[in-house]
């Protein structure tokens, strides 16, 4: 059976009632028109006949005028009944027209039009439901309306069905429909009621639209609107949802505990910049799927879950994990009985990460800082409790990296000041306040000034501001790039001057300190050339300090970009050396000249024995790979001697001058302010 066969079934709804009430009409116009006609023709032929004497002669010539009326009349009816006939068949025409127009709309229609009777048994299916869902004519009229139906939908759309039955208005229903291939379309659908001659309702007219590109489309939008795009994680503002959940569960039940880790790769920087972004992005995505795996392998009472996949608060196990931005993750962790639980569990992940990570055929090994707080009924903002898990993190960077803190109100008021003194320094660089202060290195061997290292200090109204209180603070929220970079510009310039009024055999140097972030900016080596040609001294008159901790985290990159400054004929030194992990052996592959010895050294070189033989050790070999070596922060005389006596090269610290100004430098040089080492004060006037 054919889709005109099942139109014909159905009556076409309103179009085959319509027809119906044509025909009866038509029925009775003819039979009426057949009875006039008749009575008119027998009154007239009874009337005329002339084998009826009905009437007399002198009434004959009355009955004329009556004849003549009654066949008027007649010719008139007729007429009418024409009339009639020619407007039924007009509208005849009408429906068949509509007949055909609704049979090429059904058919054609990229919507599912379906009529179903009382019962739900099918009477009509639009073609169109083979196109969408696959099944014939057929296999439809073989099945009830509700069979294909998902069974968690079925009940809702025969109450659906029977509340349009009932009230005789439809609404629009979304639910899920069976592809003949097994898999699940979803459909909105609307549906309108078909009355009988009585008024009562007998049939549904039901249209469905396949809206599953439409549902997935926002879904997906939905979903990254919560999910971090590369890593398909949570993302902060779920992971803020989740919070609010436990807050609000946690007020109903006192007994209910939960924490929240914060965590942050240790240099990822680093790793971003020497092997690419994209290689960054790699590591990201399996630090999030080792980071989930661990999550549900953790045999601990401080679970993110429980087993059935949902916590006490009602958060799913796979929205404990989020990542907030960046290389920056979080965890809720669920009915925490101890502080020791979270902290637990943040050591069991930091072990988890320590296996190395294949990323481009290298291998890579990362260590993460994680923040630790406890929910306390002090809290009453999810963003609050985060706020401090990041501020516990951060503590654990300062104190040493690859490590967890945990939150306490010490660690708010650091941050509150630590954001305090970010918007000062803001303020303080727009209005000039950072300061390049100069400290002499002297020549042990000559006792000569021979170069000078340039300081960073902020000079506030209130006073000077120690690099110690705010270099990690630009550091962390990356003004000290510029900063530097002005340092850099200011010292070649006071170089070059200093190098005109008092000429030297070697020429004086200067010496800046290049931090980590500075280290891996991409810009750095254009940065350089570009002061340099600006101030117009030759590139062996700047030397470049590197951290140890810097050049050694990842020798290859350290190379790499080191290797870069060499050739533009810089000279390159590692300062603090001895605060690292590094040997002497792998300084050896890195194109530094200088070495300069961290200051906690020297300040023990009168105290402890072992303190002197390591520095005498790092002296010999130093010289053995043909590095000069600086000894920073040297204070007394005996400190002095004791380098002497180890053949040490050059050397700064407040024995021989304190950090200043150009302005005050320029006095000592000229003899115009006492030196603080006799032995230094004829030959500096002249140097």
């Amino acid at each position: 059976m054919n889709a005109t066969d099942h139109l014909d079934e159905s009556g076409a709804s309103s179009v085959s009632l319509r027809a119906a009430r044509i025909e009866g009409r038509e029925w009775w116009l003819w039979g009426f028109a057949v009875l006039v006609t008749l009575a008119l023709t027998l009154g007239i032929v009874a009337l005329v006949f002339p084998g009826l004497n009905l009437v007399s002669g002198n009434e004959w010539a009355d009955l004329k005028d009556w004849v003549r009326g009654l066949a008027a009349l007649v010719l008139l009816f007729d007429l009418y009944t024409v009339y009639q006939h020619l407007q039924l068949s007009r509208m005849r025409r009408q429906l068949a027209e509509r007949n055909e127009l609704f049979q090429l709309i059904t058919e054609n229609a990229a919507d599912m039009i379906a009529v179903v009777d009382a019962g739900g048994r099918r009477l009509y299916n639009s073609p169109a439901y083979q196109r969408i869902l696959g099944y014939s004519p057929e296999e439809l009229k073989a099945t009830r309306g509700l069979d294909q139906i998902h069974p968690e939908d079925r009940e809702r759309v025969r109450a659906a069905a029977e509340k349009s039955r009932m009230t005789g208005r439809g609404e629009r229903l979304e639910y899920r429909i069976q592809h003949k291939d097994g898999s699940w379309r979803i459909l909105e659908s609307t549906a309108s009621t078909v009355r009988n001659r009585a008024g009562d309702i007998e049939k549904l007219v039901i249209v469905n639209r396949d809206i599953s590109d439409r549902k997935r489309a926002e879904e997906s939008l939905e979903f990254n609107a919560l999910h971090d795009g590369l890593t398909h994680l949570p993302n902060r503002a779920l992971f803020l949802k989740q919070l609010e959940r436990a807050f609000a569960f946690s007020k109903r039940h006192d007994e209910y505990t939960f924490s929240v880790l914060f965590l942050d790769i240790d240099e990822f920087k680093l790793i971003n910049e020497s092997l690419g972004h994209e290689a960054g992005d790699e590591l990201l995505v399996q630090l999030g799927s080792r980071l989930k795996a661990s999550l549900r392998g953790l045999d601990t009472v401080a679970r993110p879950s429980k087993s059935n996949g949902v916590s006490e608060s009602g958060a799913l196990i796979d929205e404990a994990l989020a990542k907030l931005g960046g290389d920056e993750y979080a965890i809720l962790l669920d009915d925490i009985r101890h502080p020791s639980d979270a902290i637990r569990v943040a050591e069991r992940l930091g072990q988890s990460l320590s296996g190395p990570f294949l990323i481009r055929d290298h291998e890579i090994v990362i260590s993460m800082s994680i923040g630790v707080v406890l929910n306390r009924r002090t809290y009453s903002d999810p963003q609050d409790m985060l706020r401090d898990a990041e501020i516990a993190m951060h503590r654990a960077k300062k104190a040493g990296k690859a490590r967890c803190e945990l939150f306490d109100r010490a660690m708010h008021s650091q941050a509150v000041r630590r954001l305090q003194i970010e918007t000062d320094l803001r303020k303080g660089i727009a209005h000039n306040e950072l300061k390049v202060f100069y400290q002499p290195i002297v020549s042990l061997k000559s006792s000569r000034i021979v170069g000078f290292e340039a300081l960073s200090r902020w000079q506030r109204s209130s006073g000077i501001v120690m690099p110690g209180e705010f270099i990690d603070v630009a550091d962390e929220c990356g003004l000290i790039v510029p900063i530097n970079r002005q340092l850099i510009t200011e010292a070649c310039q006071t170089l070059k001057s200093w190098r005109l009024q008092y000429p030297s055999d070697p020429p004086l140097f200067m010496s800046v300190n290049i931090p980590p972030r500075q280290f891996v900016d991409a810009n750095l080596t254009k940065d350089i050339t570009d002061i340099l040609a600006l101030s117009g001294i030759e590139p062996a008159g700047l030397e470049l300090e590197i951290l140890e901790t810097v050049a050694m985290g990842d020798p290859e990159v350290a190379n790499r970009i080191l290797s870069g400054l060499k050739e533009l004929g810089v000279s390159l030194g590692i300062d603090d050396f001895g605060t690292g992990h590094s040997s002497l052996s792998r300084l050896e592959h890195l194109p530094v000249n200088t070495l300069k010895i961290d200051r906690s050294f020297i300040a023990r070189l009168e105290e402890k024995t072992t303190s002197r033989e390591i520095v005498h050790t790092i002296i010999r070999l130093a010289h053995a790979i043909g590095l000069r070596v600086v000894a920073e922060g040297v204070e007394t005389e005996n400190q002095l001697r004791l380098l002497k006596d180890m053949d040490c090269d050059w050397a700064q610290g407040y024995y021989f001058f304190k950090p200043e100004q150009a302005t005050v430098v320029e006095q000592k040089l000229v003899g115009k302010a006492p030196f603080p080492v006799p032995t230094l004060q004829s030959q500096t006037a002249t140097s």
